[in-house]
């Protein structure tokens, strides 16, 4: 029994390239469904066909999350106590949450699901557990997240400060979130030209912002970049030394 569900974990194993042909094949045809699932938000009407290709998509979600469940104890080497804690995981909380909103469709009494739409949006999140490249860029993201929280801390210290000076300098803000709004955009050098400085500090204050605003915004891509691949050449020499 333990070498049957040993089996199953291996195919249900994310994609690496020491994975078997199983096991691939399992992730190819989990992407097509998360991408299949996805086809119906595109559209306003749900008819039949987008129904039944949500019910069929479903029972593959089911399916993956209760092969995981029962293999739980190979992936987190806890013995029985991995059955408990394996329903808790991130990556399992998402995998319900991707498969409950079609609960609101089957059965009216789920009323907690009707914002089902944007709970299937929960899907999307299963793409890094099947694609190789997403699973890298997640592991660049723990690797370097002590660099990326100190960027986010800076840019939010900055987006505060030149929101209250904005707030400070121009009465055509009414409310200080107007002035948030301003200074996020202007971080991030979108601006969106529905809020913007009337007087001449506050346009100081906006030309000073965008030019900080590309400073700070370029730190976090050249982290991640130098970081990424760095760790695709660190795959490519293991699997070189394999």
């Amino acid at each position: 029994m333990n070498s049957f569900r040993h089996r199953i974990y291996l195919i249900v194993t994310p994609y690496d390239n020491n994975s078997s042909r199983d096991s691939r094949i399992y992730d190819y045809f989990q992407l097509v469904a998360i991408v299949l699932s996805l086809v119906p938000l595109a559209f306003r009407k749900y008819t039949p066909f987008f129904a039944g290709l949500e019910y069929s998509c479903v029972c593959l979600f089911i399916i993956d999350y209760v092969l995981r469940w029962l293999t739980a104890d190979f992936k987190m080497r806890k013995g029985w106590i991995s059955f408990l804690l394996y329903p808790v995981t991130p990556m399992a909380i998402i995998d319900m949450l991707s498969i409950l909103p079609t609960f609101s469709v089957i059965n009216e009494a789920f009323h907690l699901f009707r914002i089902t739409r944007l709970f299937k949006i929960f899907r999307l999140l299963k793409f890094g557990r099947y694609s190789k490249e997403l699973g890298i860029f997640m592991q660049v993201l723990r690797q370097q997240r002590s660099v990326l929280l100190s960027v986010l801390t800076l840019a939010i210290f900055y987006i505060i400060l030149t929101a209250l000076l904005m707030f400070s300098v121009d009465d055509k803000f009414e409310t200080f979130f107007d002035a948030l709004y301003w200074a996020t955009s202007a971080l991030t050098t979108v601006g969106y030209g529905d809020v913007y400085p009337h007087n001449d500090v506050g346009k100081v204050i906006s030309m000073l912002s965008s030019l900080v605003g590309v400073a700070i915004i370029a730190l976090p891509s050249g982290v991640i970049t130098a970081s990424y691949l760095q760790t695709v050449e660190k795959i490519k020499n293991k699997n070189i030394e394999v």
